[in-house]
Order: C-alpha cells, then structure tokens, then sequence
C-alpha cells in the first residue's frame, strides 16, 4: 500500500488502485505448550499446532540432544535469552562481552529467497543489550576455545568475519542451514514439532514461568510495545495462570476450613488476624447499638456522631436508618 502510494506522489501512478480494498483483520496468532493430550492429537491425527512451544522438561532434552553438536551454543543462546534465528546468525564477537555477562544486538542476517543481506534489527526496540545467565556465558567461551581451534586448523585458508557463529571456515551461516539442524536434533530426540522460532517463544514462556516481569521478558525479546509481549504468552504456560492464582488466593487470610483442606487443617489465626476482627466486632456493635429514639427514629447519640465526623475512620459509613441487628450486619 505504502509503495503505491509513494508511486502516486511521484506521479507514476494517476490513483491507488489498491485505495479501496478491505483486508480481513488479522488476530496475533497465540503460542500453546506442548502437553501430553496436545502430543497425543498430534500423533493420532497429525494436526499440530501453529505455534508451539516445548515444556521446560522438552527443552531440557531438546538442549541434551544438542550438547555434543558444534552449534550447541547457538541454540542453548537462543532457548535461554530468546535471540532470533538472525540475530544469532549475525551476532559478532565485537558485540559480545562475556566478563561482563552480555551482549549487544546490532545486526541480523535476513534471507531473501536463498540470498542473504545484513541489515538492522527487525524494530527499533530490536537493538538492545542482552544478559547472560552463567550457563549462557559457559557456553559462549566454550565455543569461542573451539572456533579458535578450527582457526588454527585451516590456517591461511580461515576466513575472518569477525562472526560468533561460523562454519569450519569460518564464513556464516545460512540461517536456512540452522534451522535444518535444529529440526534434525529435535527429530532424532524424539520431541514434538516446533519451528526454531518457536524456541524464541519457549525461551519467553520459560522466563515467565520462572517469575521474570512481563515489561523485562519484553526487553529480552526486543518487542515493540509490551501489548505484543502479553498478547502472545500470558496463556502460554499453564504453570504460569496456576502461580498467578495461588499468589490471589494466597493474600487472602481464612479461619474457617475450607472442604478442600483436610479435616484437622484448620489455620490457625495470625495476631494481626485477631486483633483486625476484635476492632470489626467493636465497630459492629456500635453500629447496631440500641438506645431512646427520636421521631426520625435515629439515636440521639449517633446522629449527633455522624453531624460532627461520620463513622469512624477506616470503616464503613453506617446507616442509622437500619434498626434491625440482623439487617444492621448485612448493610
């Protein structure tokens, strides 16, 4: 649309024949966790779906299965810190500072049918530093020991492209190459289907999992607004929803046993507990206190009260209209 209206501007064009077409809109497309019953649909019908991603337990094997592979930090960067296939294809040494546990990203290698080009980040949010966990950061100087052996191998014959990952020789990679490799990894060990992106989508639903802010797991991918981060994962994990709702029901203080809790498990009451319903009780019984009534049926006492401040501070304003104990409770 934009190109035909640049042709327009530029007068190649009389009108934008494309003006007046509606496109359907299009929803984001929301990634779902492998579980067994999911893995069982799919090896019953072989239906599987759009986006996936892998359980801590499947990438943890997924990661074992890659762990002898010369490209093994390439994955185990993105599965842990959610890199794009480009961005790792095209991350440089010059952009990675290990003693100080992170990495900047300044580039990524875009395929254009089989040719590749070097171009900036995928958004404006895409160029971004990235921390390292240990284990990230072990990997890295693993494989910098071994490229540096392979440098020494092919002598004259090395290429110097300052690049993280490289083949033997050291040109770059194809990301088309990359992403062959990861599926026969996965393949051979035996895991349900996902795309190499979709191990981006996995490094975010562990980080979720595992308590990381949205706003921070936003940052780490290089989203462009936080709307994408939370549209895409909040109801990727079902770890996630069940943490969330144990933390609700967790801030609420009970006394009386619930029938979930077994018999004998009744909670025993916090001070603060005791000392919070002894100033409700109080303030009930003031409510509802009884006494001589004027013609407006109100007690002298309490509509002098209420004239000079209200209820007391903290509670509930109360109706001086209500007589009855039992409704006095229920207002």
């Amino acid at each position: 649309m934009s190109a035909l209206n640049g042709a327009v501007k530029r007068r190649l064009l009389p009108a934008n024949p494309a003006a007046h077409v509606e496109l359907p809109s299009a929803r984001r497309v929301k990634a779902v966790v492998w579980t067994a019953e999911r893995i069982a649909v799919w090896q019953r019908t072989g239906v599987r779906p759009v986006v996936a991603v892998w359980t801590p337990q499947q990438t943890g094997v997924f990661l074992d299965a890659a762990a002898e592979h010369r490209l093994y930090a390439l994955f185990h960067l993105i599965a842990y810190r959610g890199l794009r296939r480009g961005e790792a294809v095209g991350l440089r040494w010059e952009d990675v500072d290990l003693q100080g546990r992170s990495l900047n990203i300044t580039q990524q290698v875009v395929q254009l049918g089989w040719e590749l080009e070097v171009g900036e980040p995928k958004t404006g949010t895409g160029a971004r530093t990235v921390s390292l966990d240990d284990d990230s950061a072990a990997a890295l100087t693993a494989w910098r020991a071994a490229q540096d052996e392979e440098r020494r191998r092919w002598g004259p014959a090395w290429q110097h492209t300052g690049l993280v990952f490289t083949r033997e020789d050291g040109t770059g990679l194809h990301p088309a190459i990359v992403t062959d490799t990861f599926q026969a990894i996965s393949e051979r060990a035996g895991l349900p289907p996902i795309r190499l992106h979709d191990l981006r989508h996995t490094a975010a639903s562990l980080a979720l999992q595992a308590g990381v802010p949205m706003k921070v797991v936003s940052e780490q991918l290089g989203h462009s607004s936080l709307a994408i981060t939370a549209d895409t994962y909040t109801s990727v994990l079902p770890a996630v929803a069940h943490a969330a709702a144990e933390a609700v029901a967790g801030i609420v203080p009970r006394t009386f046993r619930t029938s979930a809790e077994p018999a004998g498990a009744a909670r025993q009451e916090l001070p603060v507990q005791a000392h919070a319903k002894g100033l409700a009780a109080a303030a009930l019984a003031g409510r509802c206190q009884s006494g001589p009534k004027t013609d407006t049926g109100r007690s002298p006492g309490r509509v002098n009260a209420l004239v000079r401040g209200g209820a007391p501070s903290g509670t509930r304003t109360p109706n001086p209209l209500i007589k009855s104990q039992l409704l006095c409770q229920l207002s």
